[in-house]
């Protein structure tokens, strides 16, 4: 085995040369690989030992957090040939909301809680490699098109199709799927692919460089490498940081609703809401409104963005149904028609992470993994989305690696790939949130106007449209960057802070 270098940068200037050779490791789970470091992206649909490439070392692999970020992370190392553990603190795992809210009956609770992910193409397409996009899409709908409309009247401003486009042009579908279908699916690939997921366990500190996981009322986790996929609460940003780092306030909070589509359809002025899968947004002062079809079209999902006016330290409350209708008491009729179908709601304030300097430890056996290091406002669709690529992509890393001295390259180059585009994807929803909610005047009328009278450019107010966003958006393939990043670390053209 072979060690590609990667130059790193320190205090006395030294730098990792290119190929320098791994030592020998004679431990039962390591078999000595050939002298030429190749890359190699298999994609096996078990763990056993028929599709694993025993000359290579199976690491075990320690994710706190058993969210959608570390389940994906999870698979993507498994599918590697790797052994993973996730260890998660809540002692029943059901997930329904981005902010890691877990609930017993799903069936009951999906009417309370509204919890829609969007899964894009640059999503969607990982999940076909994984061979899971048929289960995702059999309880998923496929919305046509996109839909920017008027806050006063509901007057469509912008349209940009997803059916056939999407899969037309990035040969995969755009989708919309329930937090809880989503889950369950990737949970269940998880433990197909021989993923533990130990429950009710919390974590109370981190051993970087063991590397080692400190459980509250539990032993200690040992493990080769600690992936910290804990949201974005995370205790393990903090230990990175040995410091406490919350959340970002961004001033929204979103009202979660979900209703019952055949309610709606004996309302005529919301049949076609109803009816016609597509993701509508009303774009008003200071606040905006989402809503598509959940779970084959049976049910509808409401989100209403407005100013935050939740008390300091309070993230999530039951929202007053009188307040949400005289906050969108100007708006498009047919919204409060909705809003009349409403039985209960609840407030979550919205909240980012500020870019960090780094999300690995310098010991090369720690990273940080989804919301834990670039937590996002929801306004693009892309949060679950980035998280899902961040999974890709270190399986794709996993299954290259040719020795356990390397396992701190990787996570660099993992880095180095994921950075980037999660904080242009944190700051584009950031962007876009200030497009939605101009105040009624002359900006407003020129979003308007541009959105009505011009063909879609580079930096058009719909950034589903815009043909260079959306292609970076869309398009982004996991194995094609991994593999021509790979190439580089071969030549030893990387550069690290660790």
């Amino acid at each position: 085995c072979h060690q590609p270098g990667i130059a790193h940068s320190s205090q006395d200037g030294d730098r990792l040369p290119g190929f320098v050779p791994c030592p020998n490791e004679t431990d039962s789970n390591h078999v000595t690989s050939s002298s030429k470091a190749t890359a190699v992206f298999s994609t096996p649909t078990t763990t056993n030992s028929k599709f694993v490439d025993m000359s290579k070392p199976r690491l075990h692999v320690g994710i706190v957090g058993a969210g959608l970020g570390g389940l994906a992370a999870a698979i993507g190392i498994a599918r590697a040939g790797h052994q993973v553990t996730i260890l998660e603190q809540a002692a029943v795992l059901s997930e329904v909301s981005r902010q890691g809210f877990f609930l017993v009956n799903l069936t009951d609770e999906r009417l309370k809680i509204g919890a829609g992910i969007q899964i894009p193409p640059n999503a969607s397409r990982i999940l076909k490699r994984w061979n899971i996009l048929e289960n995702i899409e059999a309880v998923s709908v496929r919305p046509s098109d996109f839909i920017l409309r008027s806050y006063h009247d509901g007057k469509v401003l912008s349209k940009q199709n997803m059916v056939p486009f999407a899969e037309r042009c990035y040969g995969v579908p755009y989708l919309h799927i329930h937090r809880a279908d989503y889950h369950k699916i990737l949970v269940e690939e998880a433990e197909r692919l021989g993923v533990k997921i130990l429950l009710g366990s919390m974590v109370s500190g981190i051993d970087f460089e063991k590397p080692t996981i400190r459980l509250a009322g539990k032993p200690d986790f040992d493990v080769d490498v600690i992936l910290g996929a804990d949201g974005i609460n995370s205790v393990c940003r903090d230990a990175l940081l040995s410091r406490p780092d919350p959340p970002h306030l961004t001033g929204d909070l979103a009202y979660r609703i979900i209703v019952k589509a055949e309610d709606m359809r004996k309302q005529p002025e919301l049949q076609e809401f109803a009816e016609k899968p597509a993701i509508n947004y009303w774009m008003g002062p200071r606040s905006h409104v989402v809503c598509y079809l959940l779970q084959g079209g049976s049910l509808y999902n409401i989100v209403m963005i407005a100013p935050d006016n939740l008390p300091e330290f309070v993230n999530t409350a039951k929202a007053d149904l009188q307040e949400l209708r005289n906050l969108f008491q100007n708006w498009d009729p047919r919204l409060q028609k909705l809003l009349g179908l409403v039985q209960v709601t609840s407030k979550w304030r919205l909240q980012n992470s500020e870019e960090m300097e780094s999300w690995s430890h310098r010991s090369g056996k720690f990273a940080l993994v989804g919301d834990a290091c670039h937590a996002t406002l929801p306004y693009l669709a892309q949060g679950a989305a980035q998280a899902i690529e961040d999974g890709a992509v270190l399986g794709s890393l996993f299954g290259v690696i040719e020795c356990r001295s390397q396992i701190g390259d990787i996570l660099t180059i993992f880095e180095h790939l994921r950075k980037s585009r999660t904080t242009k994807v944190v700051k584009g929803s950031t962007t876009l949130r200030d497009i939605f909610h101009l105040e009624d005047g002359p900006m407003q009328q020129e979003r308007d106007r541009q959105l009505t009278k011009e063909a879609p450019f580079e930096g058009f107010p719909n950034p589903w449209a815009d043909p260079v966003f959306q292609q970076y958006l869309f398009s982004y393939d996991v194995e094609k960057e991994v593999e021509q990043a790979w190439g580089k670390y071969v030549a030893g053209g990387f550069q690290s802070n660790m």
